[in-house]
């Protein structure tokens, strides 16, 4: 299944946001990539180039290609509601982003590995399409005979905050969870302006 298999300090650099999580290499240089780096003389940017940015950073922060972005957004049309905000908790819901906030894996990436090579069960069935979007009420666990790898039982049992999501529920002991609710826009972390994305595709 294709992804983005490029650099990620650039990419996140280009963005201008940390959207592969924390990272000490852009956090020493948290300005465009280039040549010129930090010396380059900074133009006001157009609103094309404004929406797009948002576009991308939601793109590669939930890990999809365009095809795959541009499905989501109309799925997200289609439905009664604030499109921007819907398309953001549909992101949200797909399977690979529930497992990395429940703490299963430590980035979206891991989370999409763990999904491909079968080590998560969604309502008692295996699945290996990380872009499956889940229903409130979906049961997500990880897969009996994969519970004793050391990548999973690192994330499942650390003190992180990761699993403070009020949409999600998740025992570690069971290592298994419960996709709740579509989460509220105001309850989503990530740093995305969705309607300049809504302008983008309205054009």
């Amino acid at each position: 299944m294709a992804r983005y298999t490029g650099p990620v300090t650039k990419k996140a650099r280009a963005l201008g946001e940390p959207i592969f999580g924390y990272d000490k290499a852009y956090e020493k240089r948290k300005y465009k990539p280039g040549q010129h780096g930090n010396s380059r003389r900074r133009r006001q940017r157009s609103d094309y180039a404004l929406q797009l940015n948002e576009k991308q950073k939601a793109k590669y922060t939930y890990g999809l290609l365009e095809r795959q972005f541009r499905r989501f957004f109309k799925l997200a049309s289609r439905k009664k509601g604030v499109t921007g905000e819907v398309l953001l908790q549909y992101l949200e819901a797909r399977l690979d982003n529930v497992v990395f906030r429940m703490g299963i894996a430590p980035t979206r990436r891991a989370a999409r590995q763990l999904v491909t090579h079968k080590h998560v069960v969604v309502n008692g069935v295996v699945s290996n399409i990380p872009s499956m979007i889940l229903k409130p009420g979906d049961v997500v666990s990880v897969r009996k005979k994969s519970q004793h790898l050391d990548v999973i039982q690192e994330n499942v049992h650390s003190k992180s905050d990761i699993r403070k999501y009020g949409w999600l529920e998740f025992s570690p002991d069971k290592m298994e969870g419960k996709f709740l609710e579509f989460p509220e826009r105001e309850a989503i972390p990530e740093n995305i302006n969705e309607q300049l994305i809504v302008e983008l595709y309205s054009k």
